[in-house]
C-alpha cells in the first residue's frame, strides 16, 4: 500500500485536532446546560474516525455510537448544521430530535448513531447486502465498543456478513470498558479480533497510532470493495474521560485515568510530523487557531438558530 503524502498526514492530523476541539467545546457549552440530553466523547480515540473514515467515499455508508461525534465529523457532516442538531434546532439533520446520540446524514452515508449497545451492527449490515444486491460498490464501515461484541447481534451479523461475503469493515474501538465495566470482568479474551476466526473472517488489531489505523483500514476497505468480503478490525485505545459527560468515573483508579491521558494519539502523530519536519510549530498554530474559529461559528450559528415549533411535534412520524 503507498504510503499516505504530505497533503494527507496533514488533513489527518487537522481532522484529529477538530475533533477533541469540537468535542473539549462541547464538554463546555453542554456543562452550562446548552446541549439537552445526554452526549458522549471521543477524546483520546480520534485516530480511529480519522483514520478509518479517509478511505471513505460520499456515497459509502456508516454506523456508529452513541460515543459517535468524531465519526461524523470525520465522515464530513457540515459542522453548522452538526452544532444545531446537538442544540435541538430546526435547521439540524434530524430537525433537534436526535440530538447528539442519533445523529444522521444520509446525503453522506451516515446511517445515524445509536443510544443501543450493538444496535447499529444489523443495521450496517444490513446497508451492506443492500449495496452487494444492487452491485453499487458501497462499502459499510461499522463502529462500536468492545462491549457491542459481547451482544448476540454482533455474532449474527458476523456471521451472515461472513456467508455473504458482505462489503463491511466492522470496526471494533476497544477503549477498555464496557460503560462502567472493565473488558477482563465481561470478555474471557484479550483481544476481540480473536472472534473474527469463528466466522472464517479476516481479524486485525492495531494499536491507537493514525498511521496504524489507516494502512489496517485502508487493507480492509480494499478487500471489500474487491468482492473479498467483510473484516474485522479493532483498535486498542483509551477512553479519557467517563462514559458520558458528567460521570465522576468513581469506578476507575485515577491511575487508570493518567495512564490513558499519557497515550495522547494526537500528541504523538503531531510530534512524528514535527520530526519529519512534514509540519512546522508555526502550522500547528495556525491549525488550531483556524479550528477554534470554525467551531465558534458553528456555536453561534447553533445559538441563533429556530427551535422547533411545537405544532411539528408530530411531523415525520410514522408509527
Amino acid at each position: 500500500m503507498k504510503k499516505p503524502g504530505k497533503k494527507r498526514l496533514m488533513q489527518l492530523y487537522e481532522n484529529m485536532v477538530a475533533i477533541r476541539a469540537v468535542e473539549e467545546r462541547l464538554m463546555d457549552v453542554f456543562s452550562k446546560g446548552e446541549i439537552p440530553g445526554f452526549i458522549h466523547v471521543c477524546i483520546g480515540q480520534e485516530a480511529t474516525p480519522v483514520a478509518v473514515c479517509s478511505w471513505l467515499k460520499d456515497s459509502d455508508y456508516m454506523a456508529n455510537t452513541h460515543r459517535g461525534h468524531g465519526h461524523a465529523l470525520a465522515k464530513g457532516i457540515d459542522l453548522n448544521l452538526f452544532m444545531a442538531e446537538l442544540f435541538g434546532k430546526k435547521n439540524g439533520f434530524c430537525r433537534g430530535r436526535s440530538g447528539s446520540m442519533h445523529l444522521a446524514d444520509h446525503s453522506l452515508g451516515i446511517l445515524g448513531a445509536n443510544g443501543i449497545v450493538g444496535g447499529g451492527i444489523p443495521i450496517a449490515t444490513g446497508a451492506a447486502f443492500a449495496a452487494s444486491y444492487k452491485k453499487t460498490g458501497q462499502v459499510t464501515v461499522c463502529f462500536f465498543g468492545e462491549g457491542a461484541t459481547n451482544e448476540g447481534t454482533f455474532h449474527e451479523s458476523l456471521n451472515i456478513a461472513s456467508l455473504q461475503k458482505l462489503p463491511i469493515v466492522y470496526v471494533c474501538e476497544n477503549n477498555g470498558w464496557a460503560e462502567f465495566t472493565p473488558q477482563a470482568v465481561h470478555m474471557p479474551i484479550r483481544d476481540v479480533a480473536d472472534r473474527a476466526g469463528a466466522y472464517n473472517m479476516i481479524g486485525t488489531t492495531v494499536s491507537n497510532k493514525v498511521l496504524d489505523i489507516y494502512k489496517a483500514a485502508g487493507e480492509a476497505i480494499g478487500r471489500a470493495r474487491k468482492g473479498e468480503g467483510p473484516t474485522l478490525l479493532e483498535v486498542k485505545s483509551a477512553r479519557w474521560h467517563g462514559h458520558f459527560v458528567g460521570d465522576a468515573q468513581k469506578y476507575r483508579v485515577e491511575e487508570d485515568v493518567k495512564t490513558a491521558k499519557q497515550k495522547d494519539c494526537i500528541a504523538d502523530f503531531e510530534k512524528k510530523l514535527l520530526k519529519e519536519k512534514i509540519l512546522s510549530k508555526k502550522e500547528v498554530k495556525k491549525i488550531g487557531e483556524s479550528v477554534h474559529k470554525r467551531i465558534e461559528a458553528a456555536i453561534a450559528f447553533a445559538r441563533e438558530s429556530p427551535f422547533p415549533e411545537p405544532s411539528e411535534l408530530m411531523d415525520d412520524l410514522y408509527a
